[in-house]
């Protein structure tokens, strides 16, 4: 889903993702132990946005998320397998969750940007709502929704075309720099399409994955 900079300057501030991102790249193959190092590290990058995190610190298995807000694939994901996911796995203290975004358009950097632009305490509530109502806000005249869903997380009017604005706000600026960076950082991952997961530093095959198949990588990790 991509929208013309006519259609998205509609009630808001331009807002331009800094160059594309890279094509063509590939899953990371068999590793030797500098590579896996390497790996290792990579994963660590957040790419200067501090990880938003569900579950013990300490749970013996870390799952990495790179998702799009504008992802039928992730949003799909987050209605049929991460309820129960959260409950056998995040809930019981076995898994700590780690979800990083992964921008795949404008619309979806603006989404990204509300998100980090609300209190901490409501990214994951307002994330719950960006999925589960994509299909009202990922649409040809996107700010109208988007504005009626962020004002549910408490923002008004002013403070989402502030969130937004590029040109007159530095720190939105600054904030679409880190998220680009972000991007950077998981691209040297591998990751160029969502949702990517990570068990344990294991990247999966990516696309939507059952609650089947998530046991399957991490249940034998419980056991080790």
């Amino acid at each position: 889903m991509t929208i013309t900079r006519r259609e998205f300057c509609q009630g808001t501030a331009s807002l331009a993702l800094a160059a594309g991102l890279a094509a063509g790249l590939t899953s990371l193959g068999p590793l030797d132990a500098f590579a896996q190092r390497a790996a290792d590290a990579a994963l660590t990058d957040s790419g200067g946005l501090e990880d938003m995190t569900m579950g013990d610190p300490k749970a013996p298995v870390t799952v990495i998320e790179y998702a799009s807000t504008t992802c039928p694939h992730c949003s799909h994901f987050y209605e049929t397998t991460f309820p129960e996911f959260k409950k056998r796995y995040i809930d019981t203290g076995k898994v700590r969750y780690i979800y990083r975004e992964f921008v795949l358009n404008q619309l979806d950097a603006a989404a990204v940007m509300l998100l980090r632009c609300t209190d901490k305490d409501k990214y994951f509530p307002l994330l719950d709502a960006f999925f589960t109502k994509q299909k009202e806000w990922v649409v040809d005249k996107p700010i109208p929704p988007l504005m009626a869903i962020a004002k549910q997380a408490g923002f008004t009017e002013e403070s989402f075309n502030a969130c937004l604005d590029t040109q007159k706000n530095p720190k939105s600026k600054e904030l679409l720099d880190k998220i680009d960076a972000r991007n950077q950082a998981a691209q040297k991952l591998g990751v160029n399409s969502t949702p990517t997961f990570f068990v344990n530093g294991k990247k999966l095959k990516p696309g939507d994955i059952s609650i089947d198949d998530m046991a399957k990588e991490i249940d034998p990790l419980l056991k080790s």
